[in-house]
């Protein structure tokens, strides 16, 4: 991975299996309450259903619920189930991205629309976008259900941004992070808010967790990103260059395309329009060339430092010191 220029802290970090490990009852509360909330009487959303859910993600955005919850000393029992609610809206936004983006891969296995179709993606992805609401209901909050209806329309938002940037040449840097904002990071934001909302906390510490979570999950894109023209597929369990071949134009792509020749410039934008796998190499090489990839890698690490500075207001403790370890975590991974 490139250089990580994130400050460093005295505290020693906690790898990834240390935090799994600190919250692994809370997690297994959360397994069985998506195991219990995803079943259907109609046989098909049970089978997809549980091919996404089941597929090998981290789970990272309900730990983001659970850490935040227990680093304010929330003691209750909706933790799980918020969370829950969380990684249903997240696996119904990926459903819905992979029939948008034509993707056959994903976590390393064949998507969902690639093995059931499209028509079946979306509409499973209808019922855990719906299946949350009633989730949410039973939460009994209307905070909760505040933040998360916002949250999934503007995520909708975010969707509709990036379509209308795939194949623009033009789409400018700021208008990338916008979409980043909106499609990825709002739920990051949304779950470590709520954590704080769950203890009642103050509103300037609710705030606090909204913006650690909004710059994590940034951070947590851009490195995507990266990742995308650096990893192999293997790492990333999606195809090298699908960005790329989507006509996507990603921070290393914005970048290289400032920055390089004019010769240059005309190719990525002629690979941003058309789209497809015909220049991957050629566009690879400019991007290393001038410098994209440590560029996004530093304003990705620039997002980390902003969502370390957000966790002041917290009382030291290892859910404290689990969340300061994924913000540099997030910048420092290879998938």
């Amino acid at each position: 991975m490139l250089s990580n220029p994130l400050q460093t802290v005295s505290e020693t970090l906690f790898s990834t299996e240390e935090i799994n490990a600190l919250c692994r009852d809370d997690m297994d509360r959360v397994n069985a309450v998506i195991r219990e909330r995803l079943q259907s009487d109609v046989a098909l959303v049970n089978q997809l259903g549980h091919y996404i859910i089941d597929s090998g993600g981290k789970r990272f955005r309900p730990l983001l619920v659970l850490l935040s919850a227990r680093a304010h000393g929330y003691d209750g029992e909706l933790h799980p189930v918020v969370a829950a609610i969380i990684e249903f809206i997240h696996t119904a936004t990926l459903l819905h991205d992979d029939v948008v983006d034509e993707s056959s891969l994903r976590r390393g296995r064949e998507t969902a629309n690639e093995l059931f179709g499209n028509a079946a993606s979306v509409l499973v992805g209808d019922f855990l976008y719906s299946r949350a609401f009633e989730m949410m209901v039973d939460v009994d909050s209307m905070e909760v259900m505040a933040i998360l209806a916002n949250t999934t329309n503007v995520i909708a938002e975010g969707e509709v941004m990036q379509l209308m940037n795939v194949h623009d040449a033009n789409t400018t840097e700021a208008r990338y992070i916008e979409v980043i904002h909106c499609k990825t990071a709002k739920l990051f934001e949304a779950a470590t808010r709520l954590g704080a909302v769950l203890c009642k906390r103050a509103e300037e510490q609710e705030m606090a967790m909204a913006r650690y979570g909004m710059h994590l999950g940034t951070a947590f894109q851009l490195i995507d990103d990266v990742l995308d023209y650096t990893s192999s597929s293997d790492d990333m369990g999606k195809n090298v260059g699908d960005d790329l071949a989507e006509g996507k134009p990603t921070l290393p792509l914005i970048y290289a395309l400032s920055k390089g020749t004019p010769a240059q410039a005309a190719l990525i934008r002629k690979a941003i329009e058309k789209g497809g796998y015909d220049h991957i190499d050629e566009v690879q090489a400019i991007i290393h060339s001038t410098g994209a990839l440590d560029y996004a890698a530093s304003v990705a690490s620039r997002e980390a430092d902003l969502a370390l500075n957000e966790l002041a207001q917290l009382e030291d403790s290892d859910y404290k010191q689990a969340l300061v370890s994924l913000a540099h975590h997030s910048v420092d991974r290879n998938s």
